[in-house]
């Protein structure tokens, strides 16, 4: 079959085929759901015929992305990837939401040509405009597809990936609406009415209507959708819940969401796929189309988190220890050294450059630099979609923000094997004035409970630097956090940088600061600094302290066991809550490796704290260096 170009006519062959390929591709998704009893069937057929159509006559033969945001319409993408030999049909239809099966209730990555796994809505659109900026970024030509359900349309993620889209002039982006009008609980009217056409229009896309199940009509949207203006484009296709099963159409057709996650019963699966036999003639006109498929995607590859990433990580930036500076101004340097030796290496934000330090990459290098504006949640999951296209993102914002906001998009890059760093900064008390609502004293535990994405945070501006480093050239996600008032870098008793550029960091490094024999001090940020100082005072007493830097809740390395075995007494201390934080995170693996302390107090935020000083907070809170040598003293 001679496979028709963008802007020519489909004959009335092409037509044939995709009616024969959708049918067949029909009685594949009622063979799924006959088999499983579970999923979704309504969005699945009535956003078939545009997947059909994608796949076949483009994706087919240019291999180019598509993300599916609506990821609950699996049966449809399984079916039509089936359909095209890309996957075994028998497997998808036998094994499909079943316990061991890669053929998952949502799409997923396990699955050859799936680019990105989704579910939660809103989060495929933002990972599929980070492939298309990259696109346009490589200067490669090539288009990203994005397809979503009209209801979907309501999640402000969406409007945030409208809004970027717009600004970058993503004109290789062309996003498929499936507009059936119908949602999870009603109709789209009764459930929350949205004009999504003029929703995209106003955020300055290009909107093209059509019916859904037309093929001449979405042919020529998609060649439209062509057209190189500068603009994003949207396809808003018009479609029937249920489409090509009539007592499914009947209800989709009233709005009805009767068949939106609800199978058929097997008997009433039976009667449907009776009506959707594919014939003779049928079959081989799919036949005859297979040899023109160009595209032979390989499984994602799911890459060992910690494994090495090709990265020129230059030298090290120490900071003398008589500069009083923070920890965000040593990442913003660090990372402009890496951006200026690594062209895949790329900043963004979300209106916060000049707080997080991302400024210095925007001023120098503005190409490798991404301001999202206020949108937290579309900035990682687009970093996300950045990452597996082989750049390396570094995201950055307030850790309250981070943490929170796009506490799901962080949660679906882990589950995808993403290679964001997402950098926050004003964590803890140490975001000083702001008062307790930018004040993040649960941002470690949120982020340590995603099994694939590592949490770490600096004692100082040089282990900030080392740590930056370390983490573009290791793959997976990563937290890193870090607060905002300002202190000298630490030193050696003998008066040099700790943290020198001989120093060499590693993932779950803890690191002794200060020798001693009475007790074990395990502190974790700016609190060293305050341990530190504790120590000195205890040590005209003659108490013997051990200082030792945690870097990461999640993972420690032997040193602070073996202190804690040495001296039998430990103190944590922390600009975080203590419930899932350094003190729970130490109390579970000192648990785990049967090593249990005489004493073990923790000093950590327990309440919201107003606004102050960094410093008169961390007293009032109880974690700094005074609060310390009153615990120590209470103890020895």
């Amino acid at each position: 079959m001679e496979i028709p170009k963008i802007g020519e006519n489909l004959t009335e062959d092409h037509k044939k085929f995709l009616e024969a390929f959708t049918k067949s591709c029909r009685h594949s998704i009622i063979a799924m759901l006959k088999n499983s009893q579970s999923g979704h069937p309504g969005g699945s057929l009535s956003a078939l015929d545009y997947l059909a159509l994608l796949y076949s006559f483009i994706i087919a033969q240019t291999s180019e992305k598509v993300i599916v945001s609506n990821g609950h319409i699996s049966p449809a993408v399984y079916s039509t990837l089936a359909e095209l030999k890309i996957i075994p049909k028998d497997d998808v239809v036998e094994t499909f939401r079943k316990i061991g099966s890669v053929y998952e209730g949502h799409i997923t990555r396990h699955v050859n040509g799936i680019d990105f796994g989704t579910g939660p809505l809103g989060v495929g659109v933002s990972v599929a405009a980070g492939k298309a900026w990259s696109e346009k970024h490589n200067k490669t030509g090539r288009y990203t597809y994005g397809v979503m359900g009209d209801g979907e349309a309501q999640e402000g993620q969406v409007h945030e990936m409208i809004l970027f889209a717009n600004k970058f002039q993503l004109d290789n982006f062309i996003v498929f609406v499936d507009y059936n009008a119908v949602q999870l609980t009603d109709s789209l009217e009764e459930t929350m009415p949205i004009d999504i056409p003029a929703v995209f229009a106003a955020g300055g896309w290009d909107v093209i209507e059509c019916d859904g199940h037309d093929y001449d009509q979405m042919w020529n949207a998609i060649a439209k959708a062509h057209e190189s203006n500068g603009k994003p484009k949207v396809i808003v296709g018009t479609t029937i819940m249920g489409k090509g099963v009539p007592f499914m159409e009947d209800d989709g057709r009233h709005h009805k969401p009767t068949w939106h996650g609800k199978a058929p019963k097997p008997d009433e699966c039976d009667e449907i796929l009776e009506g959707l036999k594919v014939s003779d003639e049928e079959r081989a006109l799919i036949d005859e189309f297979l040899p023109s498929i160009k595209w032979s995607p390989k499984n994602s590859e799911y890459r060992k988190v910690l494994e090495n990433v090709e990265v020129d990580v230059g030298e090290p930036i120490v900071h003398p220890v008589d500069e009083v500076t923070d920890c965000r101004g040593a990442y913003g340097k660090a990372l402009l050294d890496l951006a200026k030796r690594n062209e895949k290496i790329v900043a963004t934000t979300a209106d916060l450059r000049g707080s997080v330090m991302t400024k210095f990459v925007a001023a120098e290098l503005p190409e490798q630099h991404i301001e999202v504006g206020i949108c937290e949640q579309h900035m990682i999951s687009m970093a996300g979609g950045l990452s597996l296209m082989g750049h390396i993102p570094f995201a950055s914002t307030f850790g309250a923000f981070l943490t929170s906001r796009p506490k799901d998009q962080a949660r679906v890059n882990d589950i995808n094997n993403t290679n964001v760093k997402m950098v926050a900064t004003h964590c803890g008390l140490s975001v000083g004035e702001d008062g307790p609502t930018h004040q993040a004293i649960d941002d470690k535990g949120i982020m340590a409970g995603h099994l694939n994405t590592r949490v770490i945070e600096p004692a100082d501006p040089n282990q900030t630097d080392r740590i930056i480093r370390y983490v573009a050239s290791k793959y997976g996600n990563f937290y890193v956090r870090m607060g905002r008032h300002k202190f000298a870098p630490i030193a050696k008793e003998d008066g040099s940088p700790f943290f020198d550029k001989d120093y060499i960091y590693e993932y779950g490094k803890c690191d002794v600061i200060r020798e001693g024999s009475d007790l074990t001090i395990a502190a974790s940020g700016a609190c060293v600094i305050e341990a530190l100082k504790a120590q000195e005072e205890l040590k005209a007493t003659g108490k013997s302290v051990e200082v030792v830097a945690c870097s990461t809740i999640k993972d420690f390395d032997d040193t602070i066991l073996e202190s804690i075995k040495k001296t039998k007494k430990v103190i944590t201390v922390e600009d975080h809550n203590p419930y899932n934080g350094l003190s729970s995170g130490l109390a579970r693996h000192m648990t785990l490796n049967g090593v249990c302390p005489e004493k073990f107090e923790s000093l950590a935020v327990t309440e919201y704290q107003l606004s102050g000083q960094p410093l008169e907070l961390y007293a009032k809170a109880g974690i700094d260096a005074d609060s310390i040598v009153k615990t120590v003293n209470s103890i020895l």
